[in-house]
Formats: C-alpha cells, sequence, structure tokens
C-alpha cells in the first residue's frame, strides 16, 4: 500500500520511515538497503534467523536447535538483564550481543539443578564407588 502512493505523500514518508526503522533495528534490512522497495525482498529466512532460539543454537549456548528450545522455554535465557521464554522472541541488533544464560539458571552460575544436588549428596556419585 504505501508503494502505491506519491512519493511526496506524508503517510508514505511517515509510515515508510517507522517501517525501514523497524526492520533496520530487528536486523532485517542492511544500513545501505533502506528503501521500501527492499522491505519486498525480505524472505521468511531472514525473520526466522533473527529468532531467539536460533540465535542460541548459533552462539553455541545449545546443542541444537530443540535444546536451544527447551533451554529458553525453561527459563534458562536471558537478553540484556531480562529472562525471556519465548522461542520466536525476535531479538533487535544490540540486543544480539547480550544473550546469555540467565543469572538463576545452573548453566550460568546459578544453584545446582535437581540432578546435581542429588549426586552432590548421595556421596559424589558413581564414580567414587569402592568395590
Amino acid at each position: 500500500e504505501l508503494l502505491t502512493l506519491d512519493e511526496k505523500s506524508p503517510k508514505r514518508i511517515f509510515e515508510g520511515a517507522a517501517l525501514l526503522r523497524r526492520c533496520t533495528r530487528l536486523g532485517l534490512l542492511e544500513e545501505d538497503k533502506r528503501e521500501l522497495d527492499y522491505v519486498l525482498a525480505i524472505k521468511i529466512q531472514d525473520i526466522m534467523s533473527r529468532r531467539l532460539q536460533t540465535l542460541v543454537f548459533k552462539q553455541n549456548l545449545a546443542k541444537s536447535l530443540h535444546h536451544a528450545r527447551v533451554l529458553i522455554r525453561q527459563r534458562h535465557i536471558r537478553v540484556g538483564r531480562q529472562m525471556v521464554n519465548i522461542p520466536s522472541f525476535l531479538v533487535r541488533v544490540d540486543s544480539e550481543k547480550h544473550i546469555d544464560y540467565a543469572l538463576t539458571s545452573p548453566f550460568g552460575g546459578g544453584k545446582p539443578g535437581r540432578v546435581a544436588k542429588k549426586s552432590s549428596n548421595s556421596g559424589g556419585g558413581d564414580a567414587e564407588e569402592e568395590d
């Protein structure tokens, strides 16, 4: 709809700039391609690569995409200081470097998990059994 309007139309200028700014912030458009024509060239693959689930896997915080989804749903992942438990969360370019394990997660230095607690209470687990 915006492309059908006149180039000097106030609606096209205002809404077009907002759309381009939003796409650039999400990493869907590069800085040198900030025109409305390039918005039509955005593919599904571009959007899917900006999801938190994909980025957690690409940053080697998880062993697979499925493992990344499980970690996110179980609240082990944070973006900045905000804990996120939605795998489809679209990560902004400036927040991408702040993806890490949550502070309360056993992976991020929090309290040990259920299995680690049990093995430490039972005398160290199977590795120290005597014959």
